[in-house]
C-alpha cells in the first residue's frame, strides 16, 4: 500500500499492518502536495489516510465469505495539523465476533468504527468515524440441469 498512488501523492505511508489484520498504523508527512491554503494538513488528506483501513481490516478478519463496503463517514477537525500526523487502528476479536453474530442469518450489519488522527506530540488533530456495510455472501444457486440440454447455448 505504500506505493498506492493516492497515498504517495498525499505523503501517506503505511507504517505497519499486523500479520493477522488486527491493527494498522499510518503516518502522513506535511508536504507541499498535502498542504492547504493555511500551510497545515489538507482536510481531505487527513480523511484519506483513514479511508480504507477499517474496511480492509474487517474484510481480512472475516474472510472471503463476506461482503464489506464503506457506507458512511464523518470527520471532525479538532486542531490544525502543523506537522506529521498518525493514526492507529485496532480491531479486536470481540468486535469481529459481534459482526459475525449480527450477520449469521444473512442480515446486513452497519457497524461504526472510530479513530483519532494525532500529531507527533499526541494531541488530537481530527476524529474520524466510518460506517461499514457488512453481510455474508449469498451462496451461488446451482441451476438444475434440463433434460436434453447439453450446453448453455442449447
Amino acid at each position: 500500500m505504500c506505493w498506492w498512488p493516492p497515498f504517495r501523492a498525499a505523503g501517506i505511508r503505511v507504517l505497519h499492518i499486523a500479520d493477522d489484520w488486527s491493527a494498522a498504523r499510518v503516518r502522513m508527512r506535511l508536504g507541499r502536495l498535502n498542504r492547504n491554503y493555511f500551510g497545515t494538513q489538507f482536510g481531505g488528506s487527513l480523511y484519506s489516510m483513514c479511508d480504507p483501513f477499517w474496511a480492509m481490516l474487517v474484510l481480512h478478519r472475516l474472510g472471503p465469505g463476506y461482503v464489506v463496503w464503506d457506507k458512511a463517514a464523518e470527520i471532525e477537525y479538532v486542531a490544525p495539523g502543523r506537522g506529521d500526523v498518525f493514526v492507529e487502528f485496532a480491531l479486536d476479536e470481540e468486535r469481529v465476533a459481534e459482526i459475525r453474530r449480527a450477520t449469521a442469518d444473512g442480515a446486513k450489519a452497519l457497524p461504526w468504527f472510530d479513530c483519532v488522527v494525532r500529531a507527533e506530540d499526541g494531541s488530537t488533530v481530527a476524529l474520524v468515524r466510518k460506517q461499514l456495510y457488512v453481510r455474508r455472501k449469498r451462496p451461488v444457486a446451482v441451476q438444475p440441469s434440463q433434460p436434453g440440454r447439453t450446453s448453455p447455448d442449447s
